[in-house]
């Protein structure tokens, strides 16, 4: 939606008990007061998550969350998973990079709400319009790699990125965290545990949209910009490997 700049403009509402999967607008007045993927969140679990609830129970939220310049050129834009977490009790948030925010938004969404528990292990495969809640019997117990393997060969789209967890995250350990595209991990307060109660063990995502900004010219000043300030500075440009 070009009205949306930096939005795709919608929510993903998933409830794994009842194995539904709804769509509904982005609230205007609610992401320019709490501006960013953490900002809406936060606000989505203030008025939805009740005070005292087990961070390991159905009733827990979990978030994915994205912000105005995930899937732009911006550096270090990302994504985050949103949560009461099972390790402190309290505000859970994890922020991941790589392709999964992204892929997210080119898909049509800003943020996913996953509330409820599976019956039995699932994982969820959005593109674009299509949504499915599928079954993962056969990936519990199998580590995030060979998970992700069998994932992208059984939706047939090896372009698509997956967010999953482990045995850890199964077996509900309080610190176990999320893994998208292999290696990236959404590593704080415990969402692989979050997930792993929900028997949810994975997110695969693609998309064929884009993100509109409003105004590409001043966008790609200030990318320019931000680089030349990167390059002046030697432990960025060292580990970049952009000078010697």
């Amino acid at each position: 939606m070009t009205e949306w700049y930096g939005y795709a403009g919608n929510v993903l509402r998933v409830d794994l008990t009842k194995r539904k999967a709804s769509v509904e607008p982005l609230k205007r007045d609610v992401i320019r007061n709490y501006l960013g993927g953490t900002g809406y969140a936060a606000w989505v679990m203030w008025n939805e998550l009740e005070a005292g609830i087990d961070p390991l129970s159905p009733e827990n939220l979990l978030i994915i969350a994205t912000g105005p310049l995930t899937g732009t050129l911006f550096p270090t834009s990302s994504w985050d998973a949103v949560f009461k977490s099972p390790l402190t009790g309290i505000w859970g948030e994890a922020r991941s990079g790589g392709f999964f925010g992204p892929k997210l938004k080119f898909a049509g969404y800003d943020f996913i709400i996953v509330h409820g528990k599976a019956d039995k292990p699932v994982y969820l495969w959005i593109c674009d319009d299509k949504i499915e809640i599928r079954d993962a019997t056969s990936l519990w117990g199998r580590g995030v790699h060979e998970s992700t393997d069998m994932i992208l060969e059984e939706i047939g789209d090896y372009e698509a990125s997956v967010a999953c967890i482990g045995p850890a995250g199964e077996k509900l350990v309080r610190f176990a965290a999320i893994i998208n595209d292999y290696d990236r991990a959404a590593g704080r307060c415990g969402g692989g545990a979050v997930m792993g109660s929900k028997n949810l063990k994975a997110i695969a995502v693609n998309g064929s949209g884009e993100i509109e900004i409003a105004y590409p010219e001043k966008f790609e000043d200030v990318l320019e910009d931000i680089m030349e300030a990167n390059l002046k500075e030697k432990p960025f440009s060292q580990n970049m490997g952009l000078q010697e």
